[in-house]
């Protein structure tokens, strides 16, 4: 069953492309027709691609690695940032910072100067200091936090990145092909869909159209994450029923002595004594 109809994608206005001077020929292959000298997307390939990203994408969460969601774009800053809150996945939505994937040590250390910064300000460290020191300090932590809050949390490069317009976030795009990072992105008439690993192609530029995507491809990282917490539960509890069966199953071995012992009498079983070789009687009694 698809996760977004045919309909859906028509209301959002997801089958307007771009005017016909701006296309991609690379595009060819998801374009429906022309009207008025804008081409029209065909969605009902928009509908399999879309569903082959999202499944794709589950596949992924499940395995419990890390989603980049990029898109500095206007229209998609606060649709991309709540999808990517939702689901506990880092994101980008202001200016790419250049590195980001390549230089990727680099972007860690900021991160950690960052919390050094925060440190700083429960430690009583920023008592020590003077007022203009504080300030300047607090406005390049709000600075940072501005462009690197939101992947203060990916300690190590992402298993996939979902970009709204890749002719907007090129850098990312291209930062990403090099490390052969897989990259899912909505791609527009006006695009090279072959830039990518994953292209749904739609409108990347109606704020109605973005949502409808973004929500889709939220919706089967979420599943994928519930069906990994699932695993794990059902993992645990078989573990734990194993090592119960293995108890019951374990005889018992008791040690004679020890019970004797604790009973108050001699440690030595009578038996054990009667088979106790008698002392020889000395010549002299």
């Amino acid at each position: 069953m698809s996760r977004v109809s045919y309909d859906q994608l028509l209301e959002s206005g997801a089958h307007f492309g771009h005017l016909k001077s701006k296309w991609n020929p690379k595009m060819a292959p998801y374009i429906f027709m022309e009207s008025r000298g804008i081409h029209i997307i065909d969605l009902n390939k928009t509908v399999a691609k879309l569903d082959e990203a999202a499944s794709a994408i589950k596949q992924i969460a499940k395995s419990g690695k890390k989603i980049l969601f990029v898109a500095t774009k206007k229209q998609a800053k606060e649709i991309v940032t709540q999808a990517a809150q939702r689901t506990g996945m880092p994101y980008i939505t202001e200016r790419w910072p250049g590195g980001m994937l390549t230089n990727f040590a680099t972007i860690r250390k900021s991160v950690k100067k960052m919390n050094g910064i925060d440190k700083m300000a429960t430690d009583g460290t920023f008592q020590n200091i003077s007022k203009k020191e504080r300030l300047q300090i607090t406005r390049q932590r709000a600075k940072m936090e501005r462009f690197i809050g939101s992947i203060s949390d990916l300690t190590r490069l992402p298993a996939a990145i979902f970009i709204v317009d890749i002719m907007k976030e090129h850098i990312a795009v291209a930062e990403a092909h090099k490390l052969n990072i897989p990259t899912f992105a909505i791609t527009d008439t006006n695009t090279d869909p072959t830039q990518v690993d994953f292209a749904i192609p739609a409108n990347d530029d109606a704020t109605k159209s973005i949502f409808l995507i973004v929500d889709a491809i939220t919706k089967a990282i979420e599943e994928g994450l519930a069906e990994r917490k699932t695993d794990k539960e059902v993992e645990m509890k078989e573990k734990e029923e194993e090592e119960t069966a293995a108890i019951t199953e374990k005889p018992i071995v008791v040690d004679e002595e020890e019970i004797v012992a604790v009973a108050g009498t001699p440690a030595v079983l009578p038996d054990a004594a009667a088979k106790r070789p008698r002392r020889k009687k000395k010549d002299s009694e």
